[in-house]
């Protein structure tokens, strides 16, 4: 299925996939690399040369083809100015990457004043892509050519629902366990996919539901559009909906009242 014209926004994701596939061609020629090098940042969270590399690509190329638009990534904080924001993980899931585990992503975002207008999420390691801009649906292919439609799952009981989340740590550490935990027990099953795959499944329909209780805007941007566009639901723990509340909940939509009550 071929997918409609993003309109405003058409040269935006053609751009963002342009990237991704020079990103893809790096990050891939350095996974399991016996001399990748790896450092611990002042958060205590691992850096690769990978993924500074990566960050420099995709700077490189937004310099050069969006030079006014602002960009907020990872490694490199935010520079430039104006309401058009290009927000960027180089490696999504860097843990999993300096362990060899395949599932880490590049995610790359444009947000539009406070809106999340595009999404896009390449792992290349699992040979999966998503895609999403606003008004267009959602989508997962090889290309903006070869391409299939996302959609959410219709699972409207929590009984019946799966649950996808990263690790319990977070939710302890903010007094959160036990609210989790009973909404695991509840739930038909749960697993821990974990970063960015979560999300990704809850907007193919294969989990209905993905939480988190810690996230920074360049883990969650690229995956707002995406989830929205395939018909559910993102906000914070608090309700409020996109990317900005330093946590993340994303169901098919019709669970998503219901979850954030559950988690008080």
């Amino acid at each position: 299925m071929t997918p409609p014209s993003t309109r405003g926004y058409d040269d935006d994701l053609r751009l963002a996939h342009v990237i991704a596939d020079q990103v893809d061609a790096h990050t891939l020629s350095r996974f399991k690399a016996l001399d990748l090098h790896v450092e611990s940042k002042p958060d205590s969270t691992p850096v690769s040369d990978a993924d500074r590399t990566a960050e420099e690509i995709i700077r490189g190329q937004l310099g050069r083809a969006r030079g006014r638009d602002a960009i907020v990534g990872e490694e490199y904080g935010e520079t430039g100015h104006g309401a058009r924001r290009w927000i960027v993980d180089p490696i999504d899931g860097t843990k999993n990457f300096v362990r060899g585990v395949p599932v880490w992503a590049t995610l790359i975002a444009l947000a539009d004043g406070d809106e999340v207008v595009v999404g896009l999420v390449s792992a290349p390691a699992l040979g999966r892509r998503w895609w999403a801009s606003k008004g267009t649906g959602a989508w997962t292919g090889k290309s903006l050519a070869a391409a299939s439609r996302l959609h959410v799952s219709g699972v409207s009981s929590w009984s019946d629902a799966s649950l996808a989340y990263a690790s319990l740590d977070g939710w302890e550490e903010r007094g959160k366990l036990e609210p989790f935990l009973d909404l695991m027990r509840g739930a038909w099953r749960t697993r821990g996919y974990g970063d960015f795959w979560s999300y990704m499944l809850v907007a193919e329909g294969a989990v209905d539901a993905a939480a988190e209780p810690e996230l920074e805007l360049y883990d969650m941007a690229a995956l707002v559009p995406i989830v929205t566009e395939a018909g559910g639901r993102f906000t914070s723990l608090d309700g409020a909906d996109g990317p900005w509340g330093g946590n993340a909940l994303a169901t098919n939509g019709l669970l998503h009242d219901e979850v954030l009550g559950r988690l008080g």
